[in-house]
C-alpha cells in the first residue's frame, strides 16, 4: 500500500506509453497497484499524520510477512499491533485497508482491459467467449448463417438488475472509482512528461477526495435510492455499449459469413429491472415506486434520446445545395416548426428540430418536466417509440441513398438500435410477490363477495375449480362500495398501475408477473384472477377467449419446490383456458428457478442438482405440451447463490434449455463489478449473449455411447447429492444450538444495521436460519471467511460413496468422477466455482470469528466439523482435478486472491475485535461508542471489497 518515501513518479520522466507487450504480462498491473498504494500512502500521512502513517505502514509489512512469508512469530505480532490500536487508529486503519482494496480492483479491471486489446492489437486468434470465437466455432459445426441470422430473430437475453442489499458501496465511491479508472487507461497512452505529471497530480487528487468522502451510509436506501443507483449504470454503460454490442455482432457476423451480404439485427437484447416492482417481502414498494420507478425509468432515457438529437442536429450540416436527399426526409423537414432563413437548404437540422420537439412533447405528456433544452416550436408528441425510430429510419435511409453511409456511424446509428432496445420505457419493470398474499388477497375478496366463506382452507382441487369458474364469470369480485383491508387494497393498486404504466409506456414496459413460493396451479391461477379484476386480463364479448396483458412467471426455490415444479407446470399447460393464453404469447411461457433458496435449503451440491434435474424436467413437460421453455435464472453474486463465472454457467445447463431465450438476475455488488466500467461491461454482455448463442446453436451429437455415460454421470450425481443433503442439513438444521453459533459466529447482525438496501434482512422478526433470507446469510459467511454455503456437504459427498464398497470399488469410482470433471460440462463448472470459494476461505480467520461464541463446548463442537469437512472438500477436490493448489487452471485468479489475503486479514482481525467490544457494551446495556459501530460497518464494506463477490 503506502510507501515511505515521498511520492514520486518514475514514469513522468518519459513521454513513452508503457509497453503492452512486455515479457511480465502482469507489470502493468503492478505498477499500477504500486502507484496507487503510494498515492494512498500519502494521503494519509498528509491528511492523518505521520503517527497514523507509520501504524498503518507497520500494519501491512506485518501482515504480508505473515501471510506471504508464513511467519508465525508474525501472526502473532499482528494480533498484538491490532490490539493496542485506538478506536480513533482502528477506524483510520480499516479505512485505508478498505480504500486499498477498492483501487487494487479498480486496477485489476483496467488491466483486463488493457490485456484485452493487447490481444486484439496483437492479431492473435479471438479470445475464449467472444463473439467472433463464438461464430468461429459454430461455422466448423457446421451451423449455417441463415441459421445463426434466424436464431436473433426469435432471440431473448435479458439482463434483469435487482436491488438485493449486497451492494455496499455508496454512489459517489463508484463514481470517484470511476474517475480513477479512466486515469489509469491514460497512462497506457503516450504522455509527455509534463502530461504524465498532471495525470498524476489528477490521481492523487482522485485519491484524496475518496479519503474524504464518506464510504457509508448513514440512512437506509429507500426504494428511490435504490431506482437512482441502479439508472446510473445505464448512464455509464447500457446506453451506449448495448447499441455498440449489436453492431459489433453484426459485423463479426458479416465476417464470418460474407454471403450474407447485409444485416439489420432486432433488439434481442433487452434490460429488465425489478427495482420498484419486486413487493416480495418489502414492504416499502406499493403502486406509487412502481410508477415512479417508469417515470423515472423514462426519464433518463428521454434526456439521452433528447442530447443525442440535439447533438445531431449540429452534427448533420448537410446542405441540399451540394447533395440530393430523399422525399421522404425532405416531407420531415417540411413538417419542422423551424422556419431559421439560414437553415433552408439544411433538410437534416430542419428533420431533427421536428424530431426533438415531437420527443419533447411526448415527454411532457408522460409527465416529464425537467427538459433542459427546450425545442424550437411545437410538435404532435409519438405515439409510441415505433414512430420515433420511423423518423429516425427516415434520416438513416436518406443518407444512405445519397453517399451520407459513412455520416449514419457516429451516433446515429447508435440512437437507432438505442430506440429499439430501450424504447419510452428503458427496461421492462418486472412484478414480484408471494404466493401467500395473493391467496389472502382473494380470500378476502371471495369471502366478502359471498363466493367462498374460507378459501384458504380449500384442498387444491377445489380452489382449481373455483378460480377457472371465477375467470369465466362476467363481473368482478371487488365493489367500489366495499372497504377492503390495506393489504388487498394495495395489491390491487399495484396491479392497476402496471396497466396504467403499459398504457402510457407500451407492452414492453411491463410484462412479467413473477409468483414467489409458487407450489400449486393454483398459486398462478389466483393472478390470472387478479388481472382480471384489475383490467388486465380481459374477456371477448362471447366469453370465449381470455388475454391476459402480463405474463404469470412461476418461480421455484426451495428443495422441494424444484421437485415439484414439472408436476405443476404440467398440470397449468394442461388447462385449456391457459393453453389458451399461452399460445397468445406465442406459445412460449417463462420460468424462473431461484438458487438462494435452495441452496440455503438443500445445500451448494444438492442446489445445484436439483435446479439441473428440475431443467431436465422441465423440457421434458415442455416438449409434450409443444410449448417453448424460457428459463429465468435468478442467480445471486456468490456461488452458493449460483453466483460465478456467467458464460460457463450458460453453456453449462442441461441440452435443450437455453433455445435462444434467456433470462437472468445481476445482483448487488455484481451489478458494480460488471458494469461501472463501460468497456468491461461490453465485455460482460458480450459473454451472456455469445454463451446463449452457442448453447442454442451447436448441434446435438447423436451418440448412443456418451448419451449412456450422461446417464451414468447422472446416476453417480443423484448418489452424492443425497449424501451431501444429508450432510448439509445435519448441520444446519438438524444439529443443536447451530443457529446461536451462526448469529454470533458471523456479523449477520451488524450487517442487518447496515443501510444498503431497502429489503429487511429477514422475512420475520426471529432467529430461524429457515426465516433469514438467502443474501445475508451468505453474505454473512463471506466476511467470516467461511463462505459455508459455496461449499459445504461436498467432501463428506464424495467420501461418502467412495467408502461405499456395495457400490463398486474406490478406484472405479474416483476413476468416473475424474471423467465427470473432464468430460461434463455441468460438473466442471460446479466444481471450477467450488475451487474458487476455497481459495478464498481462510479457517484460521474463521477460528477467529468462531471464538466470538461465548458457549466453548458449542463452539468447538461446530467449527470442529467445519474444519473437518473443509479438509474433506478439499481433499476430495484435490483427489478429483489432479491438483493440490486451488484454481490452477487459472493462475492469474489465483496470484490475485493470494495477494490480497495480507490486506484482508486486518480487516477480519480488527473486525472481530471491534465486534466483541460491540457486543459486550450491548449485554452490559452501555451504548456502544460510534467509532466502534463504525468501524466495524467499514471492515464489512472492506473485506466486501476485497472478496469481490460475496454477496
Amino acid at each position: 500500500m503506502p510507501a515511505k518515501n515521498k511520492t514520486t513518479d518514475k514514469s513522468a520522466r518519459t513521454s513513452a506509453a508503457r509497453p503492452a507487450n512486455s515479457t511480465d504480462k502482469e507489470a502493468p498491473l503492478k505498477e499500477d497497484i504500486r502507484l496507487l498504494g503510494r498515492l494512498l500512502g500519502d494521503v494519509v500521512r498528509q491528511q492523518e499524520g505521520d503517527a497514523v502513517f507509520e501504524i498503518v505502514e507497520t500494519v501491512r509489512q506485518t501482515a504480508v510477512r505473515f501471510r506471504r512469508e508464513s511467519d508465525p512469530q508474525a501472526g502473532a505480532d499482528l494480533d498484538r499491533l491490532l490490539k493496542k490500536l485506538t478506536r480513533d487508529q482502528t477506524n483510520s486503519v480499516v479505512r485505508a485497508f478498505s480504500y486499498f482494496s477498492h483501487l487494487a480492483n479498480i486496477a485489476e479491471d483496467q488491466h483486463h482491459n488493457r490485456r484485452r486489446r493487447a490481444h486484439l492489437l496483437a492479431g492473435s486468434a479471438p479470445q475464449p467467449g467472444s463473439m467472433a470465437a463464438t461464430l468461429s466455432k459454430l461455422d466448423a459445426a457446421g451451423v449455417q448463417g441463415k441459421s445463426v441470422q434466424h436464431f436473433f430473430n426469435d432471440a431473448l437475453v435479458s439482463p434483469v438488475l435487482t436491488a438485493h442489499p449486497t451492494e455496499v458501496q455508496r454512489k459517489s465511491i463508484l463514481d470517484a472509482g470511476r474517475e480513477i479508472a479512466r486515469l489509469l487507461a491514460l497512462r497506457d497512452l503516450p504522455m509527455t512528461a509534463a502530461e504524465r505529471q498532471r495525470n498524476t497530480q489528477l490521481l492523487h487528487a482522485e485519491v484524496a477526495k475518496l479519503w474524504q468522502t464518506r464510504m457509508l451510509r448513514y440512512q437506509r436506501l429507500a426504494v428511490d435510492d435504490e431506482i437512482e443507483n441502479a439508472l446510473s449504470y445505464y448512464r455509464i454503460t447500457f446506453l451506449r455499449e448495448l447499441p455498440g454490442l449489436m453492431e459489433d455482432i453484426e459485423h463479426d457476423m458479416l465476417t464470418q459469413f460474407p454471403s450474407m451480404r447485409q444485416l439489420s439485427l432486432p433488439p434481442f437484447v433487452q434490460m429488465g429491472s425489478w427495482i420498484g416492482g419486486d413487493r416480495d417481502g418489502n414492504p416499502n414498494v406499493n403502486a406509487d415506486t412502481m410508477t415512479r420507478a417508469m417515470s423515472r425509468q423514462s426519464t433518463t432515457i428521454f434526456d439521452f434520446y433528447l442530447d443525442e438529437v440535439h447533438a445531431l442536429g449540429a452534427e448533420l450540416s448537410i446542405s441540399t445545395l451540394l447533395v440530393s436527399v430523399s422525399p421522404a426526409l425532405q416531407a420531415l423537414a417540411d413538417a419542422s416548426p423551424d422556419s431559421s432563413p439560414h437553415r433552408t437548404d439544411e433538410p437534416y437540422r430542419r428533420a431533427l428540430i421536428l424530431v426533438y420537439a415531437r420527443l419533447a412533447a411526448t415527454a411532457r405528456r408522460l409527465g416529464i418536466t425537467n427538459i433542459l433544452r427546450h425545442e424550437i416550436g411545437s410538435a404532435e408528441p409519438y405515439a409510441s417509440a415505433d414512430d420515433f425510430i420511423a423518423d429516425l429510419d427516415v434520416i438513416v435511409d436518406s443518407l444512405r441513398a445519397n453517399h451520407g453511409l459513412a455520416l449514419t456511424r457516429p451516433r446515429l446509428n447508435t440512437l437507432r438500435r438505442a430506440a429499439g432496445i430501450f424504447g419510452f420505457h428503458l427496461a421492462t419493470l418486472d412484478m414480484r410477490q408471494s404466493s401467500d398474499v395473493h391467496e389472502r388477497v382473494l380470500a378476502e375478496l371471495f369471502r366478502v363477495a359471498g363466493v367462498s366463506a374460507d378459501y384458504a382452507s380449500m384442498t387444491e382441487q377445489e380452489k382449481v375449480m373455483l378460480l377457472l369458474a371465477e375467470l369465466d364469470q362476467p363481473r368482478l369480485l371487488r365493489s367500489p362500495y366495499i372497504d377492503y383491508s390495506e393489504e388487498t387494497v394495495s395489491e390491487l393498486a399495484v396491479m392497476k398501475a402496471a396497466r396504467l404504466i403499459r398504457a402510457d409506456f407500451g407492452g414492453r414496459a411491463i410484462r412479467n408477473y413473477i409468483i414467489s413460493h409458487t407450489e400449486t396451479v393454483s398459486d398462478l391461477l389466483e393472478v390470472l384472477v387478479l388481472q382480471r379484476e384489475t383490467g388486465l386480463l380481459r374477456m371477448s364479448a362471447d366469453g370465449k377467449q381470455m388475454e391476459a396483458q402480463l405474463m404469470v412467471i412461476p418461480l421455484f426455490e426451495t428443495i422441494p419446490d424444484l421437485r415439484n415444479a414439472p408436476g405443476i407446470m404440467d398440470g397449468w399447460l394442461s388447462l385449456p383456458r391457459v393453453r389458451a393464453l399461452v399460445n397468445q404469447q406465442g406459445a412460449l411461457q417463462e420460468v424462473m428457478l431461484g438458487y438462494s433458496d435452495s441452496n440455503k435449503d438443500g445445500g451448494f451440491l444438492t442446489s445445484n442438482w436439483e435446479l439441473y434435474k428440475a431443467e431436465v424436467s422441465l423440457v421434458q413437460v415442455f416438449e409434450k405440451h409443444q410449448v417453448k421453455l424460457r428459463l429465468f435464472h435468478g442467480r445471486g453474486g456468490t456461488v452458493g447463490r449460483g453466483g460465478g463465472p456467467s458464460h460457463e454457467a450458460i453453456l453449462a445447463q442441461p441440452a435443450g434449455t437455453v433455445n435462444g431465450q434467456f433470462r437472468l438476475t445481476e445482483q448487488g455488488e455484481i451489478i458494480a463489478s460488471k458494469f461501472s466500467n463501460p468497456e468491461i461491461g461490453r465485455r460482460n454482455l458480450e459473454l451472456v449473449v455469445a454463451a446463449v448463442m452457442e448453447a442454442s446453436l451447436t448441434p446435438p451429437i447423436a451418440d448412443g455411447k456418451r448419451a449412456k455415460r450422461l446417464a451414468e454421470f447422472e446416476r453417480a450425481m443423484e448418489v452424492l447429492s443425497g449424501h451431501a443433503y444429508l450432510a448439509y442439513r445435519n448441520l444446519v438444521y438438524e444439529t443443536p444450538g447451530f443457529t446461536d453459533y451462526f448469529f454470533a459466529a458471523t456479523p449477520i447482525a451488524e450487517i442487518a444495521e447496515l443501510n444498503i438496501g431497502s429489503r429487511p434482512a429477514s422475512r420475520k422478526s426471529t432467529r430461524r436460519i429457515e426465516d433469514l433470507r438467502a443474501i445475508p446469510w451468505g453474505f454473512s459467511w463471506g466476511q467470516c471467511r467461511l463462505l459455508l454455503p459455496g461449499w459445504y456437504g461436498f467432501g463428506s459427498a464424495v467420501d461418502a460413496w467412495l467408502r461405499d464398497e456395495a457400490s463398486g470399488t474406490r478406484a472405479k469410482k474416483l476413476s468416473l468422477l475424474r471423467a465427470m470433471f473432464k468430460e461434463w460440462p455441468f460438473f466442471s463448472t460446479l466444481l471450477s466455482n467450488m475451487d474458487m470459494v476455497l481459495s478464498k476461505t481462510d479457517l484460521a480467520v474463521a477460528s477467529r470469528y468462531a471464538g466470538l461464541v461465548a458457549d466453548r463446548k458449542l463452539r468447538n463442537a461446530i467449527f470442529k466439523r467445519i474444519s473437518a469437512e473443509h479438509e474433506l472438500a478439499v481433499d476430495c477436490l484435490s483427489q478429483i482435478t489432479g491438483s493440490r493448489e486451488r484454481l490452477a487452471s487459472n493462475p492469474t485468479l489465483a496470484r490475485s486472491i493470494k495477494n490480497r489475503f495480507a490486506y484482508l486479514d486486518p480487516l477480519n482481525h480488527l473486525q472481530v475485535e471491534l465486534i466483541k467490544r460491540h457486543r459486550s457494551w450491548k449485554e452490559q446495556g452501555r451504548e456502544s461508542d460510534y467509532r466502534v459501530h463504525r468501524g466495524i460497518h467499514l471492515s464489512i464494506n472492506g473485506i466486501a471489497a476485497g472478496l469481490r463477490n460475496t454477496g
